[in-house]
């Protein structure tokens, strides 16, 4: 088996939200590869002096470099590494995520393109990622999809008589999170035993924000902080609808985890979202920062029982597709290559 350097944010014990490097580096360990992180220091400076230090203490022991990609000020670290990997003769393979990264290829297009094409192999979870990387002239691309272990995810079908809606996300301005409050106060309005439980640590200050605008419309919510992956399905057990009002999106596991749980999701049409949700068919699409049609959404998951429960199944169906059991296949094809 190969050694792997895998370069990522790997901060869920520092009390931010699991990423894919905390997900699949161990599982990876499972399948019986080495693996080696960077980083998990908050300070985000002294992060990238950790994972250039990393890569090159470990130049003559990593087969392969790992690099998740993200699209806001991220991005720079995965090309200072990948300048890093070339100059030291090291394999690396970027593994994008970030649902805004095709901006890069116009706003970046230096540093982009020699990222990419100099990368072993470019792998994404989105098929709009790998579809937008494609028509910039990008070859070397493998979808693999996001994962999930899918019997940690109990399904239950439910009832969607009064609304009880659950948001779970970092509190950051790109994922949106007044939005939610604001479509609670609508629907609060119609449905007053309706509630809202939202789960997810600080990130720029739109947790502050968010319960400053809770307090001024008066609306109880339930901020539960970050939480571990257990407790937060645990606490899925007495909600109903989930809510995901993101600006942009590439293909987040947190959708595919309450689509495998039977809550229906609800969710902004953004980034590579519609890959994963077919409106009414296994979910709800609404534009993006649409308050009034998130709220038909709710409601029509409400007034149509039958068809909330067909979604509700088709959603189970469609979370079978992103198990590790599922996908281990492809990243063993491709580390072995």
């Amino acid at each position: 088996m190969k050694n792997i350097l895998y370069i990522g944010n790997k901060l869920a014990a520092k009390g931010r939200t699991a990423t894919t490097i905390d997900v699949l580096g161990p599982l990876l360990q499972k399948e019986g590869y080495q693996v080696r992180y960077a980083s998990s220091i908050r300070n985000i400076s002294k992060r990238m002096l950790h994972m250039m230090r990393m890569t090159y203490i470990n130049r003559k022991w990593a087969n392969v470099v790992l690099i998740d990609t993200y699209s806001t000020k991220n991005f720079w670290y995965a090309i200072t590494i990948s300048r890093l990997c070339r100059s030291l003769k090291i394999k690396y393979i970027p593994i994008l995520h970030g649902g805004n990264l095709p901006n890069r290829i116009t706003k970046n297009p230096k540093a982009i393109h020699a990222y990419l094409e100099n990368a072993h192999a470019i792998v994404s979870p989105s098929e709009y990622l790998i579809s937008a990387f494609a028509k910039a002239g990008y070859h070397n691309l493998t979808k693999i999809n996001n994962f999930i272990e899918l019997d940690s995810y109990p399904f239950q079908e439910r009832a969607i008589n009064t609304p009880k809606l659950l948001w779970v996300r970092s509190f950051a301005q790109i994922y949106h999170p007044e939005m939610a409050i604001k479509v609670f106060e609508s629907i609060k309005n119609k449905y007053p035993a309706a509630t809202l439980t939202m789960v997810g640590p600080e990130k720029d200050g739109s947790l502050e924000r968010c319960k400053m605008l809770a307090k001024k419309l008066q609306l109880e919510i339930k901020f539960t902080g970050l939480l571990a992956k257990k407790a937060w399905i645990k606490l899925s057990e007495n909600n109903n609808i989930f809510l995901n009002t993101t600006h942009f999106d590439n293909l987040p596991v947190s959708l595919i985890e309450a689509m495998a749980l039977g809550l229906p999701v609800v969710s902004t049409d953004v980034g590579g979202i519609s890959y994963l949700i077919e409106n009414d068919k296994n979910g709800k699409l609404v534009p993006d920062n649409d308050r009034d049609k998130m709220v038909c959404a709710i409601e029509e998951l409400i007034s149509q029982q039958e068809h909330s429960q067909a979604i509700i199944r088709n959603a189970r169906e469609t979370a079978s597709f992103y198990s590790w059991r599922t996908v281990r296949h492809k990243w063993n094809a491709l580390l072995q290559s």
